[in-house]
């Protein structure tokens, strides 16, 4: 179980008045928290609304269209503290076409073929490397 310090000990740490300690926890509270709880229902409501597809900067524009007030970077700081994330899921898209009625092209590169390379050293030219099936073989 936990420790609790006395109201005492807490208000000299945090160097305020007990007084003015328990005045605050009686106060209602300020007008920006009613309208973060208001905005509150209101991303939750908007969250459902959009089968939770949306994210922060959509929300704010889908929120804006319903008459609701409210910048994208509160929005943002209110679904965080809600714990809303957007569900996005990828599309499968096809990229290859393989059931075609299309010529296809021969294989031309099929590994049977000889690899010269020229360099050029100063004014004369060599051939270093010509590739056969069975591996490289240095040509001077």
């Amino acid at each position: 179980m936990r420790q609790r310090y006395p109201i005492a000990l807490m208000c000299r740490i945090l160097d305020v008045s007990e007084s003015g300690f328990h005045a605050r926890k009686a106060r209602p509270p300020c007008d920006r928290e009613r309208e973060n709880a208001r905005l509150e229902i209101e991303i939750l409501a908007a969250h459902q609304r959009t089968r939770e597809t949306y994210s922060a900067k959509r929300l704010h524009h889908d929120l804006a269209d319903h008459g609701v007030q409210a910048t994208p970077y509160r929005v943002r700081t209110l679904r965080r503290k809600l714990g809303l994330r957007c569900k996005q899921k990828l599309k499968f898209k096809v990229t290859t076409d393989s059931k075609h009625n299309l010529p296809v092209a021969p294989n031309i590169l099929t590994g049977n073929f000889l690899l010269m390379h020229l360099v050029k050293c100063g004014s004369v030219t060599s051939l270093i490397f010509l590739q056969m099936r069975a591996g490289c073989t240095l040509l001077e």
